[in-house]
C-alpha cells in the first residue's frame, strides 16, 4: 500500500495504491493523520488504484469523515473500482461517505 497527499490550494488530494487490509490498516492510519489536524480540511481521496479495503480500512476512512466534518471541511472519495465500491455499499459506508 502506498498513499501520497499533496495539497492544492485549498485541497488536499490524496492517492491510495494497493491493499488496506488488517495488516497495512496501522500504516493506513499513521500516513492519514496529518489529514486530521488541518482546519477546514476539504480532502478528496482518489481509489482508482486501491484493490481492496477491509473493515479495519472502513474505521479509519470513517474516523477522518468525523474528523473533516468537525472542522468545517469535506471528504469525498473518487475513481472507485467496482469491488472496492460494493464493500462500501453493502456496509452502507456509501450513506455515510460521499462518493464520486
Amino acid at each position: 500500500m502506498n498513499v501520497s497527499i499533496n495539497k492544492e490550494n485549498d485541497k488536499i488530494l490524496c492517492q491510495i495504491t494497493g491493499r488496506i487490509g488488517t495488516a497495512e490498516s496501522p500504516l493506513f492510519q499513521q500516513q492519514i493523520e496529518p489529514l486530521m489536524i488541518d482546519d477546514n480540511p476539504h480532502v478528496e481521496i482518489d481509489c482508482s488504484e486501491l484493490s481492496y479495503i477491509s473493515s479495519s480500512g472502513l474505521r479509519i476512512l470513517f474516523t477522518l469523515q468525523k474528523s473533516v466534518t468537525e472542522r468545517n471541511g469535506s471528504l469525498v472519495l473518487t475513481n472507485m473500482q467496482p469491488e472496492v465500491f460494493n464493500v462500501f455499499r453493502i456496509t452502507g459506508f456509501s450513506n455515510i461517505i460521499k462518493i464520486q
